[in-house]
């Protein structure tokens, strides 16, 4: 089977799918599928370093030029998996698809979740009279992570089928489970992503000003979008935070590494998240999570390892006020929770596996 795998783009700051949609990719190539990767901001052969230490086997081919050159060279797809609306590229694919009859997925990524579609909004109200909703009806399938999003799907009455798949993750080794430093002090708290207003962080500085904990650090790691920073630096200053919360940019590798593993929680106060990879990662290195109800993960309250709250300033204030009194202990034992968690649930080889048999479907659907 031959997979064409698109994405927006492939750099480390893009984001949750720059690895989602590749590390798929190495899932399917060692699954057996040939795979290729593009993105329009020719960035497919960075995506490399996600599996320069994962793969003994077979890895996607890369592609660099423009659409169609990338499509010719890779010859004859069974399957383009797109990631993503609303860009011209997306566009530009559908209408290659159709016009060639390829099987085309398209994995939304929250997209069509209200916060999203309330984000520049009168653009998107356009877009979506224009083309959006006809590329989305002329897919085979849409491709979702979660029930929430499976909802947000369905209500704009599409009539195409929808997959729920979870993304998957990898496990750390067991020397790099948070909680190898129990007596660093200040204790830790930590965001990992993007710097950006959906990511609720206004409301995070706000809610550790109220309970301005003695003994605990907040460090937001991940880069700057739209100038986002400077407000929350404003907003540090403004509740007079400076001793308490560090931003330390865009963190990668050992780094990254180091954040999870010197951590006790971590917090992602998200407006709307399709999926929520991050809270994946942070599970699968023993961390505890606080997040909100806009980011689907019940299993965190279902699983003791986690806590979900109203995204509000108020719910997070006592959110925070109550973990950050427990013991260390108590939180460690919450992370492992969580680290068994992904462990059984978000292996790549069965979401690889998952998708297989739904692209095999599909095409003995279409003949």
């Amino acid at each position: 089977m031959k997979i064409f795998l698109c994405s927006a783009s492939f750099k480390r700051d893009y984001g949750g799918p720059a690895y989602s949609v590749s590390r798929l990719g190495l899932a399917l190539a060692e699954n057996g599928a040939t795979v290729g990767l593009w993105a329009p901001d020719g960035s497919a052969e960075t995506a490399q370093f996600l599996w320069t230490k994962k793969s003994h086997g077979p890895v996607p081919r890369t592609f660099n030029c423009t659409l169609d050159p990338a499509l010719e060279e890779f010859g004859t797809a069974d399957v383009v998996h797109d990631s993503g609306i609303w860009l011209p590229h997306n566009h530009a694919l559908a209408r290659l698809t159709n016009r060639r009859r390829i099987a085309r997925v398209v994995s939304t990524r929250g997209m069509l979740d209200p916060w999203a579609l309330s984000h520049k909004r009168i653009k998107k109200a356009i877009a979506w009279r224009l083309y959006q909703r006809s590329d989305l009806r002329s897919a085979d399938a849409l491709h979702v992570t979660s029930d929430t999003e499976v909802t947000s799907v369905r209500t704009r009455s599409l009539d195409v089928p929808v997959w729920r798949i979870p993304n998957g993750v990898d496990l750390p080794p067991n020397e790099q489970v948070a909680f190898q430093h129990n007596s660093l002090s200040p204790r830790r708290a930590v965001f990992l992503g993007r710097l950006h207003p959906v990511k609720g962080l206004q409301d995070l500085l706000e809610a550790w000003a109220r309970v301005r904990p003695t003994d605990w650090e907040l460090i937001l790691a991940g880069p700057d979008e739209d100038g986002h920073r400077s407000q929350l630096e404003a907003s540090v200053d403004q509740y007079q935070l400076k001793d308490g919360v560090r931003f330390i940019g865009q963190v990668s590798g050992p780094e990254k590494v180091d954040l999870f593993r010197c951590a006790e929680l971590f917090v992602l106060p998200s407006k709307s998240e399709s999926f929520g990879m991050v809270v994946a990662e942070a599970l699968s290195y023993g961390l505890p999570v606080l997040t909100t109800t806009n980011v689907p993960w019940p299993q965190l309250e279902e699983s003791h390892c986690g806590w979900r709250v109203d995204p509000n300033t108020t719910q997070l204030s006592e959110a925070l006020a109550r973990i950050l009194a427990q013991p260390r202990r108590q939180l460690y034992e919450a992370g492992l929770r969580g680290r068994t968690l992904v462990s059984d649930g978000f292996g790549w080889t069965a979401i690889a596996n998952e998708f297989v048999k739904r692209y095999e479907v599909l095409l003995t659907k279409r003949g």
